[in-house]
């Protein structure tokens, strides 16, 4: 019966010792500390000390030899769980690399709720959208000064394509199915300095803003009543005209006074004024930025009108015969 009480209490002495706490040994550096314990007894000093006022301790106590200090129990897988959900990468806003923002980003959503610059290349403020079979001017982030959508099957331009960005200085749409341009579509566009609408099928040429320096309509279908009437006069800035193979049957006048460059190959014209290009009652008159005018490929003799280019610095390109 006794030996039975034994093995019980030896079996519960030995299980609270295997429960019990893990213990390390901790070894103090006798150099942090100012003093020992056989130096306690001058560690405080009482004398002229008011009543009343506590002890004012002037040298820090070291422990004697090796103390042991419990240390906790491992802690819940839940708490391991938390750590590895604090240690995914966050960006700065705190949404997590695995759901990105485009907005912003990658720039505005086309029809097809697919980022613009995913979908075209931007880079900085220029945006690349050649040759991608768009039928449509994609939404253009708000910082776009440069917008390329060359060979692509685009057939309309609308009134609000362009109405996002705040400083779009040039576009090129060459080689689209471009045959309507709302009216407003390019009106108003504070800061555009060049246009390119090259080999489309455009009939009517829209309003047209007066800070151009640079507009290509060549190869398109505007005929005789595609311009309007002093569509380029208040050009003041407008130093490159290109209306190549148009079917034009007139040279759109007046022409602004900075120009450099007309060309008008393989046209319909005909005829030519004097004052065309000079001021016929200003007979000292020099029109001396005018250096390129192409006009072969016109039935137009050139011969037949010499007084018109008496003000230039350059005779036309084009048939004398």
């Amino acid at each position: 019966m006794k030996m039975l009480a034994r093995l019980i209490l030896g079996l519960v002495i030995f299980d609270a010792a295997v429960t019990a706490p893990t213990l390390e040994p901790i070894n103090y550096d006798s150099e942090t500390y100012d003093a020992t314990l056989e130096d306690l007894a001058n560690l405080y000093n009482y004398e002229n000390i008011p009543i009343g006022q506590a002890e004012i301790e002037i040298a820090t106590v070291m422990p004697s030899g090796n103390r042991e200090l419990l240390t906790p129990p491992p802690q819940p897988e839940e708490a391991e769980e938390e750590e590895e959900e604090e240690s995914t990468p966050r960006l700065i806003d705190g949404s997590s690399p695995q759901e990105p923002e485009f907005t912003g980003v990658l720039g505005p959503h086309t029809n097809e709720d697919f980022p613009t610059c995913l979908l075209c290349t931007c880079i900085s403020t220029t945006v690349y959208c050649d040759d991608h079979e768009l039928d449509a001017i994609p939404p253009l982030p708000k910082n776009t000064a440069y917008f390329y959508s060359r060979f692509n099957r685009i057939k309309k331009i609308n009134k609000n394509d362009f109405a996002s960005p705040d400083d779009l200085r040039r576009i090129d749409l060459t080689s689209n199915l471009i045959s309507e341009i709302d009216e407003d579509a390019f009106r108003k566009l504070p800061r555009l300095r060049e246009l390119v609408l090259r080999d489309n099928k455009i009939r009517q040429l829209p309003e047209l803003p007066n800070t151009l320096t640079f507009i290509d309509i060549s190869n398109n279908r505007l005929g005789r009543k595609g311009i309007k009437q002093e569509a380029f006069k208040d050009m003041y800035d407008l130093h490159h005209l290109y209306l190549t193979d148009n079917n034009l049957d007139h040279i759109p006048l007046p022409l602004p006074e900075n120009l450099r460059a007309l060309h008008l190959q393989n046209n319909n014209i005909l005829e030519m004024h004097e004052d065309t290009f000079c001021n016929v009652k200003n007979l000292t008159y020099i029109r001396k930025a005018l250096e390129d005018i192409r006009l072969d490929g016109n039935p137009i003799n050139l011969s037949k009108t010499p007084q018109a280019y008496m003000c230039l610095p350059r005779l036309p390109i084009g048939s004398l015969v």
